[in-house]
């Protein structure tokens, strides 16, 4: 599958995945996907994050990941996936108080914002439980271990 990522970053510290590592974490998270695809991800800091979360889920505080749904198919021929917007000091804090490396954590949050973009949500019991169980698997493919344990 081919897939463009587009990477911009507003934060760089603490440490940040490079883009192709980014897209390597999609393109597990996409799966056998046939359309060639284009996603966005923008690492922000706390300030941006904030504004986001607080704009667009009217919570006032910064969030590990947020993701924007695309405009789909488009006239190239590419589908729009949609944008994750991962929030740099908020994940390296998680990563930190959970005792997972940074790079896992980077992973889980791609992976985790990407099935957002393809319609799954933890909203419900259930819902949670499918979505965990799908982004230890797809974890597991890269060789990290379960984000939850």
């Amino acid at each position: 599958m081919k897939l463009i990522v587009d990477t911009r970053y507003a934060a760089r510290r603490p440490w940040v995945p490079r883009p192709s590592q980014f897209a390597r974490w999609a393109r597990i998270a996409l799966g056998r996907q046939a359309q060639p695809a284009r996603l966005s991800v923008f690492v922000v800091g706390a300030a941006r994050s904030r504004a986001l979360n607080a704009r667009y889920r009217g919570k006032h505080k910064p969030t590990n990941v947020l993701s924007f749904a695309g405009a789909g198919n488009c006239p190239d021929g590419l589908r729009e996936i949609g944008e994750l917007v991962i929030c740099a000091p908020v994940v390296e804090r998680e990563a930190r108080a959970q005792g997972k490396t940074r790079q896992s954590h980077w992973a889980h949050m791609t992976v985790h914002g990407v099935l957002h973009l393809l319609g799954y949500d933890h909203e419900r019991v259930a819902q949670a439980r499918k979505m965990a169980k799908l982004e230890i698997q797809l974890l597991d493919k890269l060789g990290f271990s379960d984000p939850y344990a």
